[in-house]
């Protein structure tokens, strides 16, 4: 089959590689062998092939990218949740069902193999059924960044309700996925973004015009958020910009809000005694569970949500996706083609 590796000590785009590898050969007890038809981007693999992910770089030639969805090919002995030709995607969270109880799960594409590969052997408890409607490459954006939102919205803390707001840092795939689960559940929306052309494409997405905000051109973006709110600040912050950024987030908070903290893109001081004053809190988001993906899909088919994909490259040029993900010019999501 073919696959791309981050081999082994990598520190950059430029050691991914193309190889041929045999195919992963039947599945195991439990376990079902996914032909993969599309995997997704996300920030964390960028880490990866730096060698700055937890843990630094990797020790074993990996398959990167935890995020992809297909057909299954085959199944193990005792599988009952899925079929053979089943459409699914991938949790990003792996537990072996015949591991101790209480085990730490373990993530796709570091330290497991990933999904840019033509197939991939899963545990049965790993993978889910696709939306309706969706295709494969829509289905590929799931596991990480929609999965995560869902939780700091609706599972960490209070869960978002009509007529909350919400604001989420930046229009990256996290960001995008925040945006269109909370106007679902009928809250109002305020975005930030170094770019007036990303913020310009949010209007469809039912962001009012003033409900967005160059960071750029404020950079005390936070006073603005209290403007749009009349001084009561927003009820949620999707928090994906990091450490140097979190104080602003906790200045943005009403009272009672709380802050989803996710992202790790950049660094500094930050002061939880701002959140003492607002009787706020504070939510540590590392994706999610299978049963947060199973709620999530039946709000995606109540809602009728679609992913915001900015581009789909083919499977030859996963370094060009790679690239272009760095240069930081796209909104929401991008996909590979398998």
């Amino acid at each position: 089959m073919r696959a791309y590796i981050v081999p082994k000590g990598s520190t950059g785009i430029e050691h991914l590689q193309p190889v041929e590898r045999p195919d992963p050969g039947p599945p195991g007890p439990g376990q079902v062998t996914v032909r993969v038809r599309a995997a997704s981007l996300n920030y964390r693999d960028q880490a990866v092939i730096a060698g700055r992910y937890v843990g630094g770089s990797l020790t074993r030639d990996t398959v990167p990218l935890s995020d992809g969805a297909g057909e299954v090919i085959a199944i193990g002995a005792g599988v009952a949740r899925v079929r053979v030709g089943d459409r699914v995607a991938g949790t990003f969270m792996q537990v072996d069902p015949a591991g101790p109880a209480g085990a730490t799960p373990t993530t796709l594409g570091s330290p497991l193999d990933g999904m840019l590969a033509e197939q991939i052997v899963l545990y049965e408890s790993g993978v889910v059924p696709l939306p309706e409607g969706y295709g494969f490459e829509e289905a590929a954006t799931l596991p990480c960044a929609a999965v995560t939102a869902w939780n700091a919205l609706m599972v960490a803390g209070r869960a978002v309700r009509p007529g909350d707001s919400v604001l989420v840092l930046g229009t990256g795939g996290v960001s995008m996925f925040a945006l269109q689960f909370a106007r679902a559940a009928g809250a109002r929306v305020i975005a930030t973004s170094s770019s007036d052309s990303k913020l310009a494409r949010l209007a469809p997405l039912g962001v009012r015009d003033g409900d967005v905000i160059n960071y750029r051109r404020t950079p005390d973006w936070e006073q603005e958020v209290l403007r749009a709110t009349g001084g009561r600040g927003v009820d949620v912050v999707v928090e994906t910009g990091g450490t140097g950024t979190l104080n602003r987030s906790f200045s943005s908070l009403a009272t009672g809000g709380k802050v989803g903290l996710i992202g790790v893109l950049t660094s500094g001081d930050s002061n939880p005694y701002l959140l003492m004053r607002k009787h706020a809190s504070l939510h540590g988001i590392f994706v999610g569970d299978r049963t947060m993906f199973e709620q999530m899909i039946a709000a995606i088919n109540v809602n009728r949500i679609r992913p915001l994909i900015d581009r789909v490259f083919p499977f030859e040029e996963a370094a060009a996706a790679y690239r272009y993900q760095l240069a930081g010019s796209f909104i929401g999501k991008l996909v590979i083609r398998i």
